[in-house]
């Protein structure tokens, strides 16, 4: 499995990628190899706010429907409508075409609850 190294990580196998004061979010390779085939992606809106932990949206597999939970807090900025029509994209490019959300964060230091690759790769040894 993928982990690459300049991303942050969560135990729920969100990803996370910090650019200034905004995060772009998907599900690791971990996660979508587990779900197996993406059949649908339910989104948030744009200028939607989470708190780190809660439900902001949820995938849907061939073998069932798990929720996605905001690794960080803030305001939704921007979601991949492409994933409406495509949401194999998830399975095909996790880290990249594949992505779901992107936030503005309300609360920069959360960044030191996240995992680096390292610490991701041990949770899912």
């Amino acid at each position: 499995m993928s982990t690459p190294d300049e991303l942050y990580y969560t135990n729920d196998h969100e990803w996370v990628r910090i650019e200034s004061d905004s995060a772009t979010v998907g599900i690791t390779d971990f996660a979508q190899d587990q779900l197996g085939g993406l059949v649908f992606v339910n989104l948030p809106a744009p200028g939607e706010g989470f708190v780190a932990g809660e439900v902001f949206g949820e995938v849907e597999s061939v073998k069932s429907v798990s929720e996605l939970l905001a690794p960080l807090a803030g305001e939704v900025t921007e979601v991949n409508a492409e994933l409406e029509g495509a949401p194999e994209t998830i399975n095909n490019d996790p880290y990249g075409a594949g992505w779901i959300i992107k936030i503005k964060l309300s609360d920069p230091a959360q960044v030191g609850d996240l995992l680096d690759a390292d610490a991701y790769a041990s949770v899912i040894a």
